[in-house]
């Protein structure tokens, strides 16, 4: 038993793009793809659930398809997720793992006894499935396909569906299981639902690129989180030093801009203070 200090070292990022049917789910993830290898798609596989749809995008470059035929249980993912590693890719794509899900939820409705107890049958495989993308040691991208919710509201004493947004066709609560989440409207435009890397919350919604996917391997592979960042720019004696600190840890130094502008107003008002008062030692 060993207590240590936190630290993220070439993190391999875990994410979902979630959408509706051609929205650009597909396209996206191997865009990012492409980010996440500094452009060598060779380094990329798509488990492909999609009947070969994959294939349409083959002008981007040289990755590889693995086509994931029904039944799509999570041990066929698992054991695809798996060839994957062993065959030296980077980034692997599961488009989609909705299927994985729909298998589980018609397993389900084929079981017989009680519903509810049923699902001790479910939740095992599908812990697995999940357990397998998280502690992977390659970066992950899953999409998902989305629907539209609704809910049951009173109106005039009726009970009335009413739409509350869109729903990935996956478990509940499988949005926690990922670092960055990506919800795409019909217009390809992106908008981050969950961020731990703090590189896209709150931003305004963007089409996603190549760019965005390099953002995110600079994010894994910096060793310093935002919280350390924060106390090396107030250990800063110089503007100089400060420039140095920010250009090293760009995309990370972007989320806590007003930390680095703060800091060069207070060395530039203690230079000005030194300047005008001659050079003091006391």
């Amino acid at each position: 038993m060993e207590l240590k200090k936190s630290a993220r070292s070439k993190a391999k990022i875990k994410m979902a793009l979630q959408a509706p049917s051609g929205a650009g789910k597909s396209y996206s993830a191997l865009l990012l793809a492409q980010g996440l290898t500094n452009g060598n798609l060779s380094k990329v596989a798509i488990i492909d659930t999609e009947a070969g749809s994959s294939n349409l995008y083959a002008h981007i470059g040289s990755y590889n398809v693995l086509n994931l035929e029904s039944p799509h249980s999570p041990e066929r993912y698992i054991e695809a997720i798996d060839l994957c590693i062993k065959s030296g890719m980077e980034v692997i794509i599961l488009d989609s793992i909705s299927h994985c899900w729909d298998f589980l939820l018609d397993y389900h409705a084929s079981l017989t006894g009680n519903s509810f107890t049923n699902w001790n049958k479910i939740t095992p495989r599908q812990k697995a499935f999940v357990e397998k993308i998280l502690q992977s040691d390659v970066h992950i991208i899953c999409t998902m396909r989305v629907k539209q919710d609704y809910v049951l509201s009173e109106r005039n004493g009726k009970m009335v569906p009413e739409k509350v947004g869109l729903k990935a066709i996956q478990r509940d609560e499988i949005s926690y299981e990922f670092t960055i989440v990506f919800d795409i409207d019909y217009k390809h435009f992106a908008t981050a639902s969950k961020d731990r890397t703090n590189l896209f919350e709150g931003k305004p919604q963007f089409v996603i690129n190549s760019n965005t996917g390099k953002k995110i391997l600079d994010w894994c592979n910096s060793n310093m989180t935002k919280g350390e960042l924060q106390v090396k720019v107030n250990e800063c004696n110089s503007q100089s030093e400060l420039l140095v600190l920010y250009n090293e840890n760009l995309e990370l130094a972007k989320t806590i801009e007003q930390d680095f502008i703060a800091k060069k107003n207070l060395l530039q008002e203690l230079t000005s203070k030194v300047s005008s008062n001659g050079n003091r030692t006391h």
